[in-house]
């Protein structure tokens, strides 16, 4: 990314194969319209491909669909539910819902940015991520898709550890070597347009795991915007789903024994991660793509739900 640009931010569960008809949208447009008026901008995704965009509209389906019993209704204001600047250089939608006293969900949190600059090529990312909370110390779900360009893209995928794996083998054992996840990230490996994408955060490095699919994906002078499309279709858009399955059968309603202390431990440890991830991440990129006076306002908003006892 150059200098110009923002810097980067049991269940019921349809999983790879299925495939989507009016009906499934309709009734989580459904749900979105009995949650307090959030705005249908976050599910048109309105500038990203065919591709990118149907990756994202299944993933939000099936875990809202997923995790609908675990959840509050949303509650976020119009500046959060759709943001557009003067100009429409920037349009961004944000989706925050927190879980219920008794569920294992802390919140889930969505969003898509289109960003204009004066002088370069467009830039569209799109995030969804499932925060547990200390009843349960598996890991999150994570997917971020950074698109530079019509031939480029960049894909973060993982399941987030809440333990260090060199402490707790027995947890690196069972979320990422019993679950085979690193049968995904080798399949990216594989694909002759995919090198490995290194965030330019040390923080942010130390945070996934192990079997994380972190990969910049260029098509320019290899089939180009076409071959890209290809690609999501054919391999994001099934290993996306396999590995939001194995967070659903493995990772929601774990109960793995642990005592209070334990649980403290897990707490602060997520309280500590989420706090830098908005500092070092969020903040800075919100500052530069909406304002001072906006970001500012946004980041305070969603603090509010990020910290909320």
């Amino acid at each position: 990314m150059s200098d110009s640009e923002p810097p980067l931010p049991s269940q019921r569960f349809v999983g790879a194969g299925v495939t989507r008809n009016e009906a499934d949208y309709a009734e989580l447009q459904r749900q979105e319209d009995g949650d307090q008026g959030i705005s249908e901008k976050f599910l048109e995704y309105p500038f990203a491909s065919e591709a990118h965009k149907k990756v994202m509209v299944d993933l939000v389906l099936d875990l809202e669909n997923g995790l609908q019993n675990h959840l509050l209704p949303s509650t976020l204001p119009p500046l959060l539910q759709y943001y557009t600047n003067h100009s429409g250089s920037v349009q961004a939608s944000f989706r925050v819902r927190q879980g219920l006293t008794e569920s294992p969900i802390d919140l889930i949190w969505g969003s898509w940015v289109h960003y204009e600059p004066p002088n370069g090529t467009c830039l569209e990312i799109t995030s969804f991520t499932v925060y547990l909370n200390s009843s349960n110390d598996a890991p999150h779900f994570v997917i971020d898709l950074i698109r530079h360009s019509p031939t480029m893209l960049v894909v973060i995928l993982d399941l987030l550890p809440r333990k260090d794996l060199t402490l707790h083998p027995q947890y690196l054992k069972t979320f990422y070597e019993d679950t085979q996840l690193d049968i995904h990230r080798q399949a990216f490996e594989k694909l002759a347009e995919a090198e490995p994408y290194v965030s330019p955060s040390l923080y942010m490095r130390t945070t996934v795991s192990p079997t994380a699919i972190l990969f910049r994906i260029e098509t320019e002078g290899r089939g180009g915007e076409e071959r890209l499309e290809e690609i999501i279709r054919s391999h994001l858009d099934p290993i996306s789903k396999q590995v939001l399955k194995t967070w659903f059968e493995n990772c929601v309603n774990y109960s793995g024994e642990r005592d209070e202390e334990e649980r403290e431990c897990v707490r602060r440890r997520d309280q500590i991660c989420r706090r830098k991830n908005l500092d070092i991440d969020l903040a800075p990129s919100f500052v530069q793509l909406f304002g001072e006076e906006d970001g500012n306002r946004m980041m305070a908003c969603l603090k509010d739900y990020f910290f909320s006892e």
